[in-house]
């Protein structure tokens, strides 16, 4: 009782460019992109296709990024004729939009029936609406449907991660039954690490790891073997929630079912590492207000990209710039605040940054909810705090020896005592407070605590400055 609704067995190809290297190929190597830089400077194709054709599909994907848009022709005309779908599916979609753009359609398509189902369908979700359409009017009629039936699904989604090859049996099988099946069916998953068992309305009842059919006598029954506590997962159910749940419960694989409880798919683990890379990566490039990978992008794209965050990041020193045209008759008169002003803004943004990085995080691991909110605000409250005295002690005492304003010492000690306090409580509380509301404190929280950061920092220390040595 296989089921099997997306593309079967990769077809076996001649030495496939890109493919796995046999005993004693050659990983990426600085020797060999060395080696095919000289070819491809010198257009010799054949020599490009001989150095490749040893390279594992992902290593094959990083030297076609390394070599640039200037050579990248050359080792697609090398690898076109027996493209892997693999190499595609590593490559960064700058550079794969660029690779397809120059491949015959009827190869593109012929490297995307090999993939799995899941494989196929977030490679062709990486196309344009155009080349999207063309591939799958090429692809045989099965594996159509699998790659159309995961496109339906929202992104993101458990649907789109979730593979339909997976290999379900009925309860009242023996262990005897569950072999002869795996020898004799045609139609298997190229690896999966567990067998579903499922009920009559086909919902997934129990699962048994391969070791312990592999181990277990022929006779015995499928329900004494079986675990029954199952993880399934929603059809509909956000990739990170995924991810969680692997990484929680230290999963192999996991059922995925539809509003009516019926097996649908499974997920693998390897399928979740590259998830929790994904977002890991995103969440990092989203702290940093980039919101895509733009090493391969031409600067224009990149420099659209970025200025939305660039122009967002430019209000908010407007408003601080607005703070510190308060009190300009007071810089005027005490000269050493405009020295000393930066400190107290740099201090607040990393004691920020730092309280920032770690709340998003374990809001990311699921590690902060009603029970422990208060808890995590006050701890990082008392780390500013305990920060603020310690650094306002030594920059107190170094501001008032390099302008010999004892008085000025205690501004400096006293604005940073309260900057790094307010950076604690903002750095946690913003990320808190963004998600509660439904939006990704990786995107919007950098933002809003440069803000508090820079307006409370310049508002205490030039306010202070102003009340004690005017």
């Amino acid at each position: 009782m296989s089921d099997v609704t997306g593309p079967g067995t990769p077809q076996e190809r001649e030495g496939p460019l890109g493919s796995a290297p046999a005993a004693g190929g050659r990983g990426l190597t600085r020797a060999l992109i060395e080696d095919v830089v000289a070819g491809a400077d010198a257009e010799d194709v054949e020599r490009v296709r001989a150095l490749m054709r040893t390279l594992h599909p992902a290593d094959a994907a990083d030297l076609l990024e390394l070599v640039g848009s200037d050579r990248r022709p050359v080792l697609i005309r090398a690898i076109r004729d027996g493209i892997d779908g693999e190499t595609l599916i590593y490559l960064d979609s700058e550079v794969l939009e660029e690779v397809v753009d120059q491949l015959d359609p009827a190869d593109v398509a012929r490297a995307v029936a090999a993939l799995d189902a899941d494989d196929a369908t977030a490679l062709i979700d990486e196309l344009d609406q155009a080349e999207r359409r063309e591939i799958l009017d090429l692809l045989p009629a099965p594996e159509r449907a699998a790659v159309e039936e995961g496109l339906a699904f929202v992104e993101n989604s458990a649907g789109r991660l979730m593979q339909r090859d997976l290999v379900s049996i009925p309860v009242y099988w023996t262990v005897g039954h569950v072999i002869d099946y795996l020898r004799e069916a045609q139609s298997l998953p190229d690896e999966f690490y567990e067998i579903f068992v499922v009920d009559p309305r086909h919902r997934p009842i129990g699962k048994i790891p391969l070791y312990r059919a592999m181990r277990s006598q022929r006779p015995v029954k499928v329900s004494e073997i079986m675990d029954r506590n199952v993880r399934a997962v929603d059809v509909g159910a956000d990739r990170e929630d995924v991810a969680f749940l692997f990484s929680q419960y230290d999963l192999l694989s996991a059922a995925v079912v539809d509003g009516s409880g019926r097996l649908v798919g499974m997920i693998t683990v390897d399928d979740v590492v590259d998830v929790i890379q994904e977002e890991a990566e995103e969440d990092i490039m989203r702290l940093g207000g980039v919101i895509a990978d733009d090493l391969h992008a031409a600067p224009w794209v990149t420099a659209r990209r970025r200025s939305s965050w660039l122009f967002v990041n430019l209000i908010t020193a407007l408003v601080a710039s607005a703070v510190i045209g308060f009190f300009d008759a007071t810089i005027e008169q005490v000269v050493a605040l405009a020295i000393l002003m930066p400190i107290v803004a740099s201090m607040g943004g990393n004691t920020g940054t730092q309280a920032l990085t770690v709340t998003v995080r374990a809001l990311a691991q699921r590690q902060v909810g009603p029970a422990n909110v208060g808890r995590v605000v006050l701890k990082e409250v008392g780390v500013g705090a305990l920060n603020g005295i310690g650094f306002a002690v030594l920059m107190g005492a170094i501001a008032g020896f390099w302008f010999q304003d004892p008085l000025l010492g205690i501004v400096m000690a006293a604005a940073i005592v309260i900057n790094l306090v307010t950076a604690g409580l903002a750095g946690a509380a913003v990320p808190l407070v963004l998600h509660r509301v439904g939006v990704d404190p990786a995107i919007a929280a950098s933002v809003f605590l440069t803000a508090i950061t820079d307006v409370v920092g310049f508002f205490a220390f030039l306010g202070l400055g102003t009340w004690l040595l005017l």
